[in-house]
Formats: C-alpha cells, sequence, structure tokens
C-alpha cells in the first residue's frame, strides 16, 4: 500500500492555563527536510521530536509547528516596580507631567519587565508529546489516503500501456513484413542485377537487427512487477521510480527499432502515460 507524501495533521490540547496547537505539513522531497517551529521553553524536547518525525514520516518536506496560547492569567513577564518607580522619580526631575504618562515612558526603557524564564513541567510534556503523536496518526492517515488515489491512477494507467503493448504486439508481424516490401522496392528501383539468396540473407540479417521480442518481453514483465511492488505492504516509491526508468528504457527502444509509423504512434502513446506516471511517482513516500 503506497503512501503520498502530501499530507497535513493537526491536534489541540487544552491545559489549565494553555491551549496548545501542533501543526504538521508535508510536500514531496528526495529526503526528510524538516523545518520546526516551537516556542523557546521546548527547544530542549527538539532533538527527540525530529527523532519520532523522521522515523514516523520517513520523507518528505516536513513543517512543524507548536503553537502556545495563553488561556488564563498566567504570565512569565512581571513589572519591575523599583526600577520602573526609579525611572518615573527620575523623569519628574526632566518634566511636569501626569504619573499615567510617566508610568507609559517608563515601561519603555530598559530592565522594566522582567522575563522569568519557564521550565518544562514534564507531566505537562508527556501529554503534548501524545498529541504530537496524534498528530503524526491524522497526518499519515492522510498521506494514507492520497495514496490510494495514486493507487488507482498507476493501476489505471499501466493497465493502458498493456494494452498499448498488446497492440504493438498484434501489429508487429505487419511491420516487418511492411518493412520487407520497402526494402525489396528499394533493391528492384535500383534496377541492378542481384542475387537472391545473398539478399535474403541480407534482409533476415536486417530485420534481426530490429526485432524487439526482448523489448517486449522485458517490458510487459516491468509492467507486471511495478503492479506487484505497488501491492506491497510498504511504500516503495524510490523502488517504483527505478521500475518506471526501465520501462521507459524498453518503450524508448521499441520506438528506435520499429521504423513503422503505426508502431511510432503507439509507442508515443505508452511515453505519455508512462510520463503521466512518473510525474506521480514523486509523491509517493
Amino acid at each position: 500500500m503506497i503512501h503520498s507524501m502530501t499530507g497535513y495533521g493537526k491536534s489541540v490540547l487544552q491545559l489549565p492555563t494553555k491551549k496548545i496547537t501542533i501543526e504538521l505539513k508535508s510536500l514531496n522531497s528526495k529526503n526528510l527536510d524538516l523545518n520546526a517551529r516551537m516556542p523557546s521553553i521546548y527547544r530542549e524536547k527538539e532533538l527527540g521530536i525530529r527523532k519520532l518525525l523522521a522515523k514516523k514520516l520517513e520523507r518528505g518536506k516536513v513543517d512543524f509547528s507548536i503553537y502556545v496560547e495563553t488561556t488564563a492569567e498566567d504570565t512569565s513577564t512581571q513589572i519591575n516596580t523599583p526600577v520602573v518607580s526609579q525611572y518615573i522619580n527620575q523623569l519628574k526631575q526632566v518634566v511636569n507631567g501626569d504619573d499615567i504618562e510617566l508610568l507609559k515612558m517608563a515601561v519603555r526603557f530598559p530592565d522594566a519587565l522582567n522575563t522569568v524564564r519557564e521550565e518544562i513541567n514534564e507531566d505537562e510534556w508527556k501529554t503534548i508529546e501524545a498529541e504530537i503523536n496524534t498528530a503524526l496518526d491524522h497526518i499519515n492517515n492522510y498521506r494514507l489516503n492520497e495514496g490510494k488515489v495514486l493507487e488507482q491512477d498507476f493501476n489505471q494507467r499501466v493497465s493502458t500501456i498493456s494494452e498499448i503493448l498488446e497492440q504493438v504486439i498484434t501489429i508487429d508481424p505487419e511491420r516487418v513484413e511492411a518493412v520487407r516490401e520497402r526494402l525489396a522496392k528499394g533493391v528492384v528501383d535500383l534496377k541492378e542485377k542481384y542475387d537472391e539468396n545473398r539478399f535474403e540473407q541480407e534482409l533476415v540479417y536486417y530485420i534481426e537487427k530490429f526485432d524487439i521480442t526482448e523489448e517486449k518481453v522485458r517490458l510487459k514483465n516491468h509492467l507486471n512487477y511495478f503492479i506487484e511492488t505497488l501491492n506491497t505492504k510498504d511504500s516503495n516509491g524510490k523502488k517504483l521510480g527505478f521500475i518506471g526508468q526501465e520501462m521507459g528504457r524498453e518503450i524508448n527502444t521499441i520506438g528506435s527499432k520499429s521504423n513503422y509509423a503505426p508502431m511510432q504512434q503507439l509507442v508515443v502513446q505508452m511515453k505519455d502515460e508512462l510520463e503521466k506516471i512518473k510525474e506521480q511517482l514523486l509523491n509517493v513516500l
């Protein structure tokens, strides 16, 4: 079962004095590209979070955020009363003004406010960590659902390529005969005498150079292997990408050897389907 690298997960935790929102977004990327944003109080936990995200998400461009909203009368910033009072007394010596206006000026000066560094409450962090795992479950479910859509598309396009390949197999004898007739006509047009046995030998050699039997067999095997890999329990985006490259190699060889317009048209159709598969494979985990 394949998973998409595109996903979104969110979880909201209401604590007695704050509301914590955990958000995860991911897009496709060759490797894990993780960007984490969180309040400074939780920075000491960042390494552990990164390890958890790497384990659960594996690949993708991931944005992880923790937002904290205070919901009670609880703040880590306090007025430094002695300093503010001293500022006000000094201002009174300089200007005559209302105490309220002087207070407004004083609180803007350095050290007027004290910010007390909060310490992490470990019990609280365990609750937050559980919510991070909930958000991870949400984003992985999103990725799974997106993967199901991709899987349907892959099955349809591989089926289309298989059908076109059957048409290629069907018209291959016509192609060989058309090449034979074209060469024979070219020799006749030269109006030169030639050894028919020798000509037949050269014709067989020429046609063998343009034989596509091996390419047809290999392409059919690659198509079957693609579907087989698609149906495994693990999401194998890179492996599917390699199989897609091999499919493209066989299709291109058939096109270069075909030397027959109707077959080349079928090759173009197969290439078009394969390009759409390759584009979507960039999103597979």
